[in-house]
């Protein structure tokens, strides 16, 4: 088994370009070759299976953790590596942070928007301490970064909690904000949270 897994938060569809495609698939074959697993949203389709599948096809483990009501949506009765089951959105979020050593996000919808800023809130207050990577494909990610900057001169968010997320332009550069992430000083580190709370 891996020592470590990176957790991809990414969109059940492929969007409109090629490009989305190919480098879920590329990230994918990076993460297995450099001997990480992969922790999933358990989706066969879009984005979440150009991952999972490529992984899997290049050797890495996976792990996917699905809420029941969306197996029909996103699963279609096929299976990537290894499928955890629970009941609800909220218990397949702690799960992913429990079973994970950093986050990477993809192109994705609200869903994908959700996963992001509840990662994000919870190293803002303490619950983490872990990378979290957006692999900003087609400058994808460029209008949540301009917002980021945008409340950081507004006021509400602090200049050091806006550098919690980081984000790169090419796989390579993904991997090695993973590998040099250092979560900001800024955060609520005083916040402690016992495992009950977290949960």
């Amino acid at each position: 088994m891996p020592e470590k897994y990176v957790c991809v938060f990414c969109a059940s569809s492929t969007g409109n370009h090629p490009e989305y495609v190919a480098s879920a698939r590329e990230l994918g074959k990076t993460l297995a070759a450099q001997g990480y697993g992969l922790v999933y949203g358990g989706g066969t389709m879009g984005l979440m299976g150009s991952v999972a599948k490529a992984v899997n096809e290049n050797g890495g483990h996976v792990v996917g953790i699905s809420p029941r009501p969306l197996l029909p949506l996103e699963n279609r009765g096929e299976t990537i590596g290894e499928l955890l089951v629970v009941e609800d959105m909220s218990a397949r979020k702690r799960l992913m942070n429990e079973k994970s050593d950093a986050f990477v996000i993809l192109p994705g919808g609200y869903g994908t928007m959700d996963e992001l800023l509840e990662m994000v809130t919870w190293s803002q207050i303490n619950i983490h301490s872990k990378p979290i990577a957006l692999f900003n494909i087609r400058g994808y990610f460029d209008p949540i970064l301009q917002w980021i900057d945008h409340a950081a001169r507004e006021g509400f968010i602090s200049d050091g909690n806006k550098d919690i997320p980081v984000a790169g332009n090419t796989v390579d550069e993904v991997m090695h904000l993973l590998q040099t992430y250092q979560a900001p000083a800024t955060r609520f580190i005083e916040l402690e949270w016992t495992r009950e709370e977290n949960n």
